[in-house]
């Protein structure tokens, strides 16, 4: 999995996520974590339009290289800090696992998904991938 380099300001309940690479992904959020998230979910958005539409998805930079950018702002006196935002491409062929789980969690989860109206492997996918978005 690849690993863009987002820049995280804001204060109080408004937090933006600007990523320099790829450009024009953005997120936002009342907390960092929410902006974070915004901006992991933009990141795939922009993915699957770049794969659809046959373009290729570059390299990410590293933290040094964004660093010294000299186009990047990144002001860290004022409190922008650097954070790592994944780029979790679906590659549109399902694949199956063998998972074990205690039964009383099993249970929990399928009652939840029905309670959602989806099937256990879409509401695991959906928090899978929820939790990536947060690391």
């Amino acid at each position: 999995m690849a690993y863009f380099v987002g820049i995280l300001d804001g204060s109080g309940n408004v937090w933006g996520v600007r990523v320099p690479d790829p450009p024009g992904v953005y997120g936002g959020g009342k907390t960092p974590e929410d902006a974070i998230a915004d901006a992991v979910k933009a990141a795939r958005e922009w993915a699957a339009h770049q794969t659809t539409h046959g373009f290729q998805i570059p390299a990410p930079r590293s933290v040094q290289e964004i660093k010294a950018d000299a186009s990047v702002e990144l002001d860290q006196a004022a409190g922008d800090s650097l954070v790592m935002i994944p780029l979790v491409i679906d590659s549109g062929r399902p694949v199956k696992a063998n998972i074990s789980l205690d039964a009383g969690q099993l249970e929990a989860i399928d009652a939840e998904a029905a309670r959602r109206g989806l099937t256990r492997s879409a509401f695991l996918a959906t928090a899978a991938l929820e939790l990536i978005a947060r690391s």
